[in-house]
Formats: structure tokens, C-alpha cells, sequence
């Protein structure tokens, strides 16, 4: 049995939380400041029993978290987003303390089997001129990023397979994209867990992908199946990494 440190207790960590039991875990402390009850601060107390540490906090913290954690030398999931700026410094902290560390822009399984079907399609669709693409998505009005980290990651899938397109623009335009330029946009509003769509469109006809996040559950179960999969690695990974470890 795999035993966790939940970092952040809202409402990603009260569902990995509840559906650890389900998944060979056991949930052994919860690290948040705001929540009564919990362990206010990572260090060596509040982390000792633990195997791995999930990290759903806010991008304001989670560089210090990581930081905290590592130092610790303990194996890390995070799912905060938010941060990518960071990975590379992140990547050497990891081999410098000999620690296991993986990450994901997002933890749904659908997602990540969705991002292999992007690629192929826009593959595909780049051997046709008269197709043009675009990406959009939309999360609920809590959501602290924007865009998401997901957007991003469908994005550089897109660009990777285009030869039309090299530059992904995520703000408001107040021009007409350039040729060059993947245009993808985010909608933040009400209570949505989270859709991405990727589109091609032609004077002939459009051609739309989407994922819809149904249950934060989803995300939930995928950041638990990450946690048991990380125990007694080393090494820095991403969540698209060790699913194409499974697949294969």
C-alpha cells in the first residue's frame, strides 16, 4: 500500500482523499494552512510517514512546496498548474536530490489518451493546405490559470506535427492571426470541470476534437494511479510519460 501526503486540502485533495482507499492507498497527512486540522507547513513531521506526496495547492506556493519537498527527499505528484516556467530548474533540483518527481498539465487518462488523437489528427490534416486550425477551452471561474495548463500542452502537440504553424498566441487579438500563428482561447465561467477543443476548419467543412471532464474524479483517480507509479522511482517525469510506459 502506497501512503500519501496530500498538499492542499480543496476540492482535488478531498477527492483523491476519498477514493485512495479504493486504489491500494492510504491518505497518512494532510499539509494545508487554511484547512483546521491539517499540519500548517511541510517538514520532516508532517511528511514522515508518507511515500509520496501529491501536490494540488495554487501556483503561488507550489515552487516552494516542491522546494520543501525535495529537500525532504520525498517522491512528489504535481497537479497544481501554473508553474511551467519553472520545470527545467525543477528537473535539476530532482537529479540533484536523487528523488522521484512527475508532473501533468492534467491527470485525466481521457486527456492523455486525447492528446495521442490530436497529434495523429493534426498530422494528418497538415498534409492539406486548405485546412486551418485553432484551439479553445473553457474551466470554471475558480480556476487560478489561464490558459490551463492542458491548453498549452494540446497546443505544442498541434504545433509539433504542423508545418504551417510554429508560434501558439493564448491573449486576445486585436488583429488578424498571422499564418504562423495557432490562435487558442480560454472562456472561464460558472461551474465547468473542463473541455478542450482542437479544430480544423476549411471552406469546405470543420473538423472538431473535444474532451470533456465529466468528474473531477477523473483527475483524482489518475494522480493516485501516478502516486503508486512514482513509489521507489527516481528520476523526473511526466504523467504523458509514464502512460506511455503502460501503453507500450
Amino acid at each position: 500500500m502506497t501512503r500519501l501526503a496530500l498538499i492542499g486540502y480543496g476540492k482535488m485533495g478531498k477527492m483523491i482523499e476519498s477514493m485512495a482507499a479504493t486504489m491500494d492507498c492510504a491518505v497518512v497527512s494532510i499539509i494545508d494552512p487554511n484547512h483546521p486540522g491539517a499540519h500548517p507547513v511541510i517538514d520532516a513531521a508532517s511528511v514522515a510517514d508518507a511515500d509520496v506526496c501529491i501536490d494540488f495547492s495554487h501556483p503561488s506556493v507550489v515552487m516552494d512546496n516542491i522546494k520543501a519537498l525535495l529537500e525532504l527527499k520525498k517522491n512528489i505528484v504535481v497537479g497544481t498548474t501554473g508553474w511551467n516556467q519553472h520545470l527545467d530548474g525543477v528537473r535539476e533540483m530532482v537529479d540533484q536530490t536523487g528523488t522521484g518527481f512527475l508532473w501533468g498539465a492534467n491527470f485525466s487518462l481521457g486527456m492523455n489518451l486525447f492528446g495521442r488523437v490530436v497529434e495523429y489528427a493534426a498530422e494528418l490534416i497538415d498534409r492539406f493546405e486548405s485546412y486551418d486550425s485553432y484551439g479553445f477551452e473553457m474551466h470554471h471561474r475558480q480556476k487560478a490559470d489561464s490558459p490551463s495548463g492542458t491548453a498549452i500542452e494540446l497546443a505544442q502537440r498541434v504545433l509539433k506535427h504542423s508545418s504551417r504553424k510554429d508560434t501558439a498566441v493564448y491573449d486576445k487579438l486585436d488583429r488578424r492571426p498571422e499564418q504562423n500563428e495557432l490562435h487558442f482561447a480560454s472562456i472561464r465561467g460558472g461551474f465547468v470541470p473542463g473541455t478542450h477543443t482542437i479544430g480544423f476548419d476549411s471552406e469546405a467543412d470543420t473538423i472538431e476534437l473535444v474532451h470533456r471532464i465529466r468528474s473531477r474524479s477523473a483527475l483524482a483517480s489518475g494522480a493516485i494511479m501516478a502516486a503508486r507509479w512514482i513509489n521507489g522511482k527516481r528520476g523526473f517525469y511526466t504523467f504523458s510519460e509514464m502512460i506511455s510506459e503502460i501503453i507500450c
